[in-house]
């Protein structure tokens, strides 16, 4: 067996048959993930001893020592048509298991991902902190790197990239691209966050806020006059806000909520569901923009009235995840079975759904008037 070619045929298939992951385990046949669901390929099978040999084959001795100490590695891959891929190869019952992202580096617009017109905003920021969230799967990578590529597109601007491992690679644009990769580049997301200050960077991409270190730097790059963005695995936009704060010790909170409210700029939290026809996943997205008002709200300890800011704050292009649901659902994108069952506060998105419903009365009977009014004249 060409344990490599094997390797390359799995990757072939999760693109023809247009999988966003692929499951690789020992003595059991691969899987994918196909628009949120498993489909099991059963025409395929590795031992345990063939798949060691298939990651032999893609991996260097730096990386096989990685593994075998840790128990788990992640790495960056582009096959032979450099098509680029995310893998994550981890040890389950001392056997070898690999999950596989497929990363579409054809970097889809803002438009075309469905994403709410909102986050062009964001693009065109030159200094603070964004924050992309949303648990794994939910599109959180791809919505970072149709930001960055939009100001790469468009900024006269130095971006540097710190990730674990690089998964989107971009040509230099109008901007200026320094990619660096942890273990490889940098020892950690901190150290490289620093280092960055003296490489003169307009735009920094931390790959994910994992440790206290790493959002301690991130923020002083925010307060410092550059635009820093990273991912938060956390549900809703209020929710990153407490985490950022409770991740400090108690005795620097305090000074640590002023320091977010002043350089915290947007939240994107967002989550993939199935559209009506079931052919493609759509985000459902909430937005958090700071404001002044939000900003006090972080200073004074009040998080939890964030949340009603987010939902009078349309105007400024905020929107909660319940008003995403209710505009997918209205525009015949998404069944309302599917937003009853995922929205975050069902009464209230029952409210709303009315406030939709009764909105719509008001213009029909009014367009009825007018009609009426005409034809008698």
């Amino acid at each position: 067996m060409n344990y490599k070619n094997e390797i390359l045929k799995l990757l072939l298939l999760m693109r023809e048959e247009k999988a966003s992951d692929l499951h690789i385990s020992s003595n059991w046949s691969p899987v994918l993930r196909i628009n949120g669901s498993l489909v099991t390929k059963n025409d395929f099978y590795y031992s345990k001893k063939q798949l060691s040999e298939m990651l032999d084959t893609i991996i260097n001795t730096e990386q096989k020592e990685l593994y075998l100490k840790a128990g788990n590695l992640d790495f960056g891959f582009s096959d032979d048509n450099n098509e680029r891929y995310r893998f994550n190869v981890y040890r389950e019952m001392g056997k070898t298991t690999m999950a596989i992202r497929h990363l579409d580096n054809s970097f889809k617009k803002i438009d075309e991902l469905s994403l709410p017109q909102s986050i062009n905003q964001l693009t065109k920021m030159k200094a603070g902190l964004i924050l992309v969230c949303g648990a794994t799967g939910s599109g959180k990578s791809t919505t970072l790197a149709s930001i960055l590529n939009d100001i790469n597109t468009y900024r006269d601007a130095h971006i540097i990239t710190i990730e674990d491992p690089v998964e989107f690679v971009y040509e230099n644009k109008k901007g200026l691209v320094h990619q660096r990769e942890l273990h490889s580049d940098v020892e950690t997301f901190a150290s490289a966050v620093r280092a960055s200050l003296r490489e003169d960077p307009d735009v920094i991409m931390v790959g994910e806020m994992r440790d206290l270190e790493t959002i301690r730097a991130a923020i002083t790059a925010a307060e410092t006059g550059h635009l820093v963005l990273s991912t938060l695995h956390t549900a809703d936009a209020v929710g990153v806000v407490e985490r950022l704060i409770g991740s400090f010790p108690g005795d620097e909170q305090t000074v640590a909520r002023h320091r977010i409210s002043l350089a915290l700029k947007a939240v994107v939290a967002q989550q993939l569901v199935p559209n009506e026809s079931g052919t493609k996943r759509l985000p459902v997205v909430e937005i958090l923009m700071n404001n002044q008002a939000v900003s006090n709200l972080i200073i004074s300890n009040k998080t939890k009235q964030i949340y009603s800011m987010i939902e009078g704050g349309r105007s400024e292009g905020m929107q909660t995840f319940d008003q995403s649901l209710v505009e997918l659902v209205s525009n015949r994108q998404l069944e309302r079975q599917v937003a009853d069952k995922i929205c975050h506060h069902p009464d209230n998105l029952k409210k709303l759904f009315q406030n939709v419903h009764n909105t719509r009365a008001v213009s029909h009977s009014a367009t009825t008037h007018n009609r009426s009014a005409q034809s008698r004249t």
